[in-house]
């Protein structure tokens, strides 16, 4: 089967349970799907928790939220960083549980991923625009998104020409080039990374009548690839 029929089987099994979003476990499924690298993990219920289980993701892991009626679960408080033990598991998931209940939310779950360290954070991300159709866009993470707005857009199909402009366009390039001795980055592993989203094969020109928006934010990228910590993909309104 073709890796878009596979990521539309995906989208159709999320249509069917009447989801505005895939959730995070699958979205990441569709990024491996189109070579993204995503941390180790582990879907769990509220119910399981051991040290055995930390220790197969690393020792310490990031514990998030799986629920259809949070999208954005940093803002909710659904996410846990660094828990190294099965008590700090029990206390992370018996908190946002409890959050879900004060608000009447639904708890499918919690996502267990190794905690990843090193690296500088980039965003990709994509929306429809009415007249242009996908659109992609490239930028920095932490502030110089949320306040300096480092961001650059082109429409999908990218070319590795645009892909390689598009970073050339942000004001924090050079940070990621080696500016002020912070280890180096690739071109090859951002251009890659922006190819295998809007490129002609990308996900998300692939699969354009299926995604509204979708934001992999953040992506950590150093010389050994580009890894993404967290997705979210929005489906299109019928």
């Amino acid at each position: 089967m073709r890796i878009a029929d596979r990521a539309r089987t995906l989208f159709k099994q999320a249509k069917q349970q009447k989801r505005r979003a895939l959730d995070e476990p699958t979205a990441k499924r569709i990024l491996d799907l189109y070579g993204i690298r995503t941390p180790r993990s582990a879907v769990v219920d509220g119910a399981t928790a051991s040290d055995a289980m930390l220790r197969d993701l690393g020792g310490r892991v990031v514990v998030k939220l799986i629920s259809p009626d949070v999208l954005h679960k940093s803002d909710f408080g659904g996410v846990a960083l660094g828990v190294e033990d099965a008590a700090g598991l029990r206390a992370a998931m018996d908190a946002m549980s409890q959050r879900c209940r004060e608000h009447g939310y639904r708890v499918e779950g919690f996502l267990l991923e190794e905690q990843i360290q090193e690296g500088h954070e980039i965003v990709i991300g994509g929306f429809q625009d009415p007249s242009f159709g996908p659109v992609i866009m490239l930028g920095l993470g932490g502030i110089f998104v949320e306040i300096l707005k480092d961001v650059s857009f082109r429409i999908c199909p990218i070319t590795r020409t645009d892909a390689l402009e598009m970073l050339g366009e942000l004001r924090g390039a050079a940070l990621l080039r080696g500016a002020r001795g912070r280890p180096p980055v690739p071109d090859d592993v951002v251009t890659g990374a922006l190819l295998a989203v809007g490129g002609e094969n990308g996900l998300f020109f692939e699969l354009a009548d299926q995604i509204g928006e979708l934001d992999v934010n953040p992506l950590i990228v150093s010389a050994q690839g580009a890894i993404a910590l967290d997705a979210r993909v929005v489906l299109v309104s019928e």
